[in-house]
């Protein structure tokens, strides 16, 4: 009897039974834990005089919780700002690059005319003009010490940015040389 009592209580879908006759269904009960908000266990172990007073005989290294690194702190200085490893050269080059790129091609779609003759009739001043803004508009955050990883959200991630700069690179290199063996416009 013990035994089916002790199931009733951990399956309410149990039932007391002797041999073909039932005797009860129990089907409302369902213990239910709920969990004290406000409980707090702590243990306090108090150990005897001898062996608080004894050395112990293979102590325990103390571990601590490690630390998260701490993010190294972006030099602001001119020189490291535009070394060859620097945060400035590449990614302004990129910029320059893709906005060179998407140029060339919207240009060469408008009025057929090649790159080489793009430069020649009056795209130097408009390179200038772009690198300068560009380039400022790149290096005053860089200056203040962010950084393009710390604004890279989603898609548009700082690496996203580096690999299409380079790919703006190349492609804008190899139209002009295709334009160079080709002797004229690409499109």
């Amino acid at each position: 009897m013990a035994m089916t009592v002790a199931s009733m209580i951990v399956s309410p879908v149990s039932s007391i039974s002797t041999g073909s006759s039932q005797l009860a269904r129990m089907t409302a009960f369902a213990p239910r834990l709920q969990r004290a908000g406000g409980l707090r266990v702590r243990c306090n172990a108090i150990e005897p005089e001898d062996k608080a007073t004894a050395a112990p005989a293979n102590p325990t290294p103390v571990t601590s919780i490690p630390q998260p690194p701490r993010k190294p702190k972006v030099s602001t200085n001119f020189g490291d700002v535009f070394a060859f490893s620097g945060p400035a050269p590449e990614r302004i080059n990129g910029r320059l690059a893709m906005i060179g790129f998407v140029a060339a091609l919207a240009v060469e779609l408008a009025k057929g005319s090649d790159v080489f003759s793009q430069i020649s009739d009056g795209g130097v001043q408009w390179f200038i003009g772009t690198s300068v803004l560009l380039s400022v508009a790149s290096l005053i955050p860089l200056f203040q010490g962010v950084t393009a990883e710390s604004k890279s959200d989603g898609l548009m991630t700082s690496d996203a940015e580096l690999i299409n700069g380079r790919a703006a690179m190349l492609g804008l290199l190899a139209l002009a040389f295709t334009e160079y063996v080709k002797g004229g416009a690409l499109i």
